[in-house]
């Protein structure tokens, strides 16, 4: 059986990073065990590290953990160009940018918690899910 490809969300990366506790947490620390394939771009990396970044003064990481924690990601996900753009399609266009990205991976999941935010998209092969759901699937309790 192959890995479920999936694509992150920055609203769950954001989440871990806050806390962990949450089935967000548990997720990014399931990243390399092998059993899901991650794809990332320079956009949605860019993303990451940019809203990490202002997380700063409220989270306990600093900086240079938050570009440890981005080089690890990046270390293990598949990187992917976007070649051909879906915009728009979804409501905002970040998110179109996640899409755009699971589209041209031949993603599975886009792992979420803002699931309404990407109404319509199982006409691409995708299905939304939240962390939680995503762990269950993979046989990961929280």
């Amino acid at each position: 059986m192959n890995k479920p490809e999936i694509v992150i969300d920055t609203n769950v990366v954001v989440s871990a990073l806050r806390s962990k506790r949450g089935a967000s947490y548990k997720l990014l620390m399931e990243i390399g065990s092998g059993k899901f394939a991650l794809n990332v771009s320079v956009p949605l990396v860019l993303e990451y590290e940019s809203t990490a970044k202002r997380l700063i003064g409220n989270i306990k990481l600093n900086e240079s953990d938050i570009d440890d924690i981005i080089d690890y990601v990046c270390s293990e996900a598949k990187r992917c160009r976007i070649f051909y753009l879906w915009r728009p399609y979804l409501k905002d266009p970040k998110d179109d940018m996640v899409l755009e990205l699971a589209v041209t991976a031949g993603c599975d999941h886009i792992v979420t918690y803002n699931k309404t935010d990407f109404q319509n998209v199982e006409k691409f092969g995708l299905r939304v899910v939240t962390p939680q759901e995503f762990l269950k699937m993979i046989g990961v309790t929280k």
